[in-house]
C-alpha cells in the first residue's frame, strides 16, 4: 500500500492491506445507497492509516481507521461506487465461470493442470495418486463410484506435493540468479493473495497456482523472489521482476484473466 500523501489525513486503498497486529474488530453488516448505486458491505474498524476496500468472492469488505467517521467512509464509497459495482459484476462473471469449470470428482473427470488438463483415472493399481507414464492422466487408487470427497482429498495431496516441488525449484533458481537467499518455500491457501515473501527469505505460494500455465507460475514466483531484494512495489522492484522474468506484464494480465475451477 502506498504511503499517505504529505498533509493528507485520509487515504483509500482499492486493494486493501492486512491490518497491523492485534485482534481485529468484528465486522458490521451495512448497506451503501447513493442514487442508483446500492450494495451491501462489511465494515471493520482496525488500527490502520487508510480506508481499504476489498472485494472477494464473499463480500465487499471495508477496513477503516477507528477515528474515521461513517460519513467519511460513505464518501469514499460514493467516490468509488462505479468501481465497486464493476468489480461486483466481474465477481459474478467469475463465479459463473467457476461453476462452469466445476470438477466432477469421478473417473474420467478433467483436472486443470499447468494450463492443460489431466484426466482422473480411478481404480488404478497404485498405492497413491501419481501421473501416468504419458503424463496425460492422474492415476488414483480409489474405486469408481466412491465418495467424491475421497477423490478430491487424494488429488489435493498429490497437487500440493507437485506444487511444492515445482515452486521450490523455480524459487531457488530465481534466487540464485538474483543473488538472494530463499530460506524456504511453503504452500498457502490464502483467500486474497497468490504469494508472499518475508524479509527472512521465507516464501509462501498458493498451491492452486498449479492449475495455471507455467508462465503465470513463473511470474508469481519471480514476483515474490524479487521482494527479497526490494520489499516494496516501487520502480526498482519492478525492474528486479523484469530482470528475472521479462514478460511479467503479459503473465500478470493472464493471471488476472484466469479463473480457478470450483474445488
Amino acid at each position: 500500500m502506498s504511503p499517505a500523501p504529505r498533509g493528507s489525513a485520509l487515504q483509500f486503498d482499492l486493494f486493501g492491506a492486512p491490518e497491523p497486529g492485534g485482534a481485529a474488530a468484528p465486522r458490521a453488516q451495512r448497506r451503501f445507497v447513493h442514487g442508483a448505486h446500492s450494495f451491501a458491505y462489511e465494515l471493520q474498524r482496525a488500527s490502520r492509516k487508510s480506508i481499504g476496500i476489498r472485494i472477494d468472492d464473499a463480500a465487499v469488505r471495508v477496513s477503516a481507521p477507528r477515528w474515521v467517521s461513517l460519513g467519511q467512509i460513505e464518501q469514499v464509497l460514493a467516490d468509488k461506487a462505479d468501481w465497486v459495482l464493476r468489480q461486483l459484476q466481474l465477481r459474478e462473471q467469475r463465479l459463473r465461470e467457476q461453476g462452469m469449470r466445476r470438477i466432477d470428482w469421478n473417473d474420467g473427470a478433467c483436472l486443470p493442470y499447468l494450463g492443460g488438463e489431466l484426466r482422473l483415472r480411478l481404480g488404478q493399481p497404485v498405492m497413491r495418486a501419481c501421473l501416468s507414464d504419458d503424463a496425460a492422466h492422474l492415476l488414483l487408487p480409489q474405486p469408481p463410484g466412491c465418495a467424491a470427497q475421497l477423490v478430491r482429498d487424494s488429488t489435493q495431496v498429490w497437487m500440493r506435493e507437485r506444487a511444492l516441488q515445482l515452486f521450490t525449484a523455480r524459487a531457488q533458481g530465481y534466487g540464485a540468479r538474483l543473488g538472494v537467499h530463499v530460506a524456504s518455500v511453503a504452500l498457502s491457501s490464502a483467500r486474497t493473495r497468490w504469494g508472499s515473501a518475508g524479509a527472512d527469505g521465507r516464501l509462501r505460494l498458493h498451491w492452486r497456482l498449479l492449475h495455471f500455465e507455467p508462465r503465470i507460475i513463473d511470474y508469481v514466483v519471480a514476483h515474490e523472489v524479487a521482494h527479497l531484494r526490494e520489499m516494496n512495489h516501487g520502480p526498482r522492484f519492478w525492474a528486479t521482476v523484469a530482470e528475472l522474468y521479462p514478460d511479467w506484464r503479459e503473465a500478470r494480465r493472464a493471471l488476472r484473466a484466469s479463473v480457478l475451477p470450483a474445488w
